[in-house]
Order: structure tokens, then sequence, then C-alpha cells
């Protein structure tokens, strides 16, 4: 039976089982996931797995549940149904009820590559072996990975969709004494991941990380690299563009307020890169401009949150957004719009080893004095209103003096505002060329270019 088969074929055993009045909603999902991991320059762990789940939410004489399984055979269809309809009767009223997707067309989403969908252990590990010896000696290790999927959705609503969806990513560092380098990259295709590329940029960073100086805690200029700006992304999307966060008033948002610069310009765009087109709920995904020119427009809801909004469903109905709402998973940080320019100077020496590309050198070119930062880690919200995060640097921080980056820093700790760091004034530059990160969690990915601030808080040093 083919995932669509299997949907329908639990709605009429939900119509079979708790009659016609109760309203049910099925995802099927087949995955194909597969990890090659490294580490001291060799692969250590190479796992792979392939399932089929059916998640199944219904409601029933005016109370919801929903359930899951793995067992697609006749026995493990019905006895979903059954234990899913006998906990709707011991769940309480639920008033707030949104109802079914109606039926809609959903888009075809973006071509899926088969090569990556039928990758095998031998592909992903000649981009180790290409990332390993591109270090040229120092110690390697991370990942490569491929996902592939396909899945259906269909309610007693009429409504059903069709979706196929397959991802690479590969994140690697090169460690040299005490110093790291990375590199990460997210694509549609293996074939677009070059671990010899990755591996040499990962070393290069290493390189000129060594030796780092200890500089005093405060407000720098920054030019924040891609795999930084990721983490901003993430934490705007858990805690900003949240439909029940907003709804609780616990999210920075204020659509119709321009609240960052007008440099800014963020979209959910799911289709952006394979990917299901629809969401948990069946709704049609679709690009969700958040912010234009620095005025935040939207958050992200699924039915529940959109109902209660009086705006609707934006498709982004997933798992757990009844505990921690609906929030945005492909979010970009678009390169055009706005008025701030990127500056532009020579590639000089000293920028060579700290600056992963062009794009990057051209801001930290128009820093006069201030820090070029790889990555950060281990953020956590301080306070969700604002989304003040406490966080660490890592895999490389260079003091840039005259548009040169002339040391290596000792890493720090910030404490900062991401919507204040992002406001009207602050963007002093952003790059051309947005690079797509991976997530920890496969489907969830963040593209975003170089990005120069006017300041960011960094309140401690190594030392303290």
């Amino acid at each position: 039976m083919t995932e669509l088969d299997l949907a329908g074929r639990v709605v009429d055993l939900v119509r079979q089982l708790a009659g016609p009045g109760a309203e049910a909603e099925v995802v099927v999902t087949r995955a194909d996931l597969a990890l090659t991991r490294f580490a001291n320059s060799f692969i250590h762990q190479n796992v792979a797995e392939s399932g089929t789940t059916v998640r199944l939410r219904l409601h029933v004489d005016g109370r919801t549940a929903a359930g899951g399984g793995s067992l697609v055979d006749p026995d493990g269809l019905t006895a979903l149904v059954e234990r899913t309809l006998a906990a709707a009767r011991l769940c309480p009223p639920d008033p707030a009820w949104p109802g079914l997707t109606p039926p809609a067309p959903v888009p075809s989403g973006a071509a899926v590559d088969e090569a990556t969908a039928d990758a095998s252990p031998d592909e992903r590990a000649t981009r180790v072996r290409a990332f390993v010896d591109a270090v040229e000696g120092l110690e390697a290790a991370g990942y490569c990975r491929t996902a592939y999927r396909s899945g259906a959705f269909a309610n007693s609503a009429g409504h059903s969709a069709v979706g196929r969806a397959a991802e690479a990513a590969m994140d690697g560092i090169a460690r040299t004494g005490g110093a790291d380098g990375v590199a990460r990259q997210c694509a549609d295709r293996l074939a677009d991941l070059d671990g010899g590329a990755l591996g040499a940029r990962a070393a290069a960073k290493a390189r000129a990380a060594a030796d780092p100086v200890e500089l005093p805690p405060g407000r720098y200029e920054v030019v924040l690299e891609p795999a930084a700006v990721a983490d901003l992304l993430q934490n705007l999307a858990w805690y900003g563009f949240n439909g029940k966060r907003y709804a609780e008033r616990q999210s920075f948002a204020e659509p119709g307020a321009a609240q960052f610069d007008p440099a800014v310009t963020l979209v959910d765009d799911p289709l952006h890169a394979s990917g299901l087109p629809y969401d948990l709920e069946g709704t049609p995904r679709r690009a969700l401009p958040l912010v234009e020119a620095g005025t935040t427009r939207a958050v992200a809801h699924d039915r529940r949150s959109g109902a209660e909004a009086g705006t609707g469903s934006t498709g982004h109905g997933m798992v757990g957004a009844s505990t921690f709402g609906p929030l945005p998973r492909n979010l970009r940080l678009l390169p055009t719009g706005g008025t701030a320019e990127v500056a532009t100077g020579p590639l000089s020496a000293g920028v060579t080893g700290a600056v992963a590309d062009p794009d990057t050198a051209a801001l930290v070119a128009g820093m006069a004095r201030g820090l070029l930062v790889s990555d950060f880690w281990y953020t956590r919200v301080l306070d969700p209103k604002q989304l003040v995060v406490t966080g660490l640097t890592r895999n490389g921080v260079w003091l840039v003096e005259d548009g040169v980056p002339t040391r290596a820093v000792r890493d720090f700790r910030f404490t900062e505002s991401y919507p204040r760091a992002l406001g009207p004034g602050r963007v002093l530059g952003l790059g051309r060329a947005p690079v797509r990160q991976p997530d920890r969690v496969d489907g969830f990915w963040w593209e975003a270019p170089a990005l120069r601030l006017a300041s960011w808080n960094f309140t401690g040093g190594a030392s303290g």
C-alpha cells in the first residue's frame, strides 16, 4: 500500500469504529535516515534506519486525542484507532477544537534528488575522506548525513496530500592544539556537498585561531558568520515568531511595528528547499514573510493558534505544537532588501586564514575595530519576552583592526537581546551569499549570509 492508501485506510477504520460523527486526520511518513560520523580523522560509526510511522488525531464527542505507531498491517492500524479512540473518551472536552483542514490544492514542492534519496555509505564516506584529506594532518571530526521522506495526509473532510523530500548535510571541525575551525552546509543534493572545500575551510580557520589573546568584555562591533547567524534565526523562530508564545504575550513580536533594521527581511520558506509541501494538519506549506524591510508582519500558526488569533493556519502544524507552539522551521535571512550596503575592500593576507569566504571578507573590510565571530553555542534564553539570550562563542573569534583580522581572541560569554541587536540602525551590512545551515532536527534548516552589526554585548571572557 502507498502512504496515501494507508492514510485512507485509517480514516475508513475511524468511520467504522467511531461512527460518522468522528473527525479524523492521518499523517503517514516513510523515512530513510542515514548518518556517517567521524572522529580522530576516521569514520567510527555508520548508522541507518528506515521506517513508516502513522499518526492519527481524532475529535469525537467534543474531545480530542492523538496517537501514533509503526505497525501498518491491518491489526496494527486497527489497534491504533482503538487506543486513540479510548484515549479521546478519557480526555477533557475540547471547546477550542479548530476543525479539520478543508480540501485545498497542495503545491508539488521542490524536486527530489534520487541520488541523495538512495545514497550509499560509500558516497557519504567519500565526502568524509575529502574533508579529512583537506585538513592536511589536523584532527578532524563531524558527520555527513542523508535523509529521504515520502508521505501522505488524509482526513475525514475529504482533504488529502502527498509529498517527497530529500536532504543532505555535513558538519565538521578541524583542530590544531586547542583551536577549532568549523564548516557546515545543508543541501538538497549530496552532490552539492564538497567535503574537500569544507575541510579546507575548517582547517584554515583552525590554524588562524591558534594562540588567542584575551580581550576585556564589553560591547564590540561584530561580523557574524552564517553559522553564528543561524543561532539568531533559530531562537527568533522558537521564541519570537511562535504563534502560541505570541498569544501568551511571551513573544517580542508586534506585527505592523518596525522592530528591525530596514536591511532585515525574514521569510519562512519551506519550499525553497526539498521538503514535504504540507504540515501535520494537511495545510499547504508556503512562504510566510515574517519581517519585511524591518517591519514585523506575521507569526507562525497551526489551526488551533490561528483560530484563536482569527488569522487561520499558516501551515505550521507540527508534533508538539500544543506544548511549545507552532514555529518556523525553514527561516531565511534574505541577502537583498533594505538600505544597508555591503562594505567592499581587498582581500589581504591577514584576512585569508580567519575569513571563510570573500562575502565575509567584504564585511570585515569595512570595520575599523571589532570582532569576527564564527559560531555560537550553548545559547539559553534568559528573558523570552525581550529574547535576551546568553551563550558562548566557539570555533574562532578574531580582533579586526582597520578591516583586517589581526589576532585570534579567546572565547567570550555574551548576553544580548537578539531583536535589539537587529534593531533599526544596528545592521551595518549583509553579505550577498547565503549559506544554508543544518539543524540537529532533520527537516529544520536556517539560511543566512554573514551579518555585520553595530554592537554585541560580551559579558565575560575566558577568565570569568
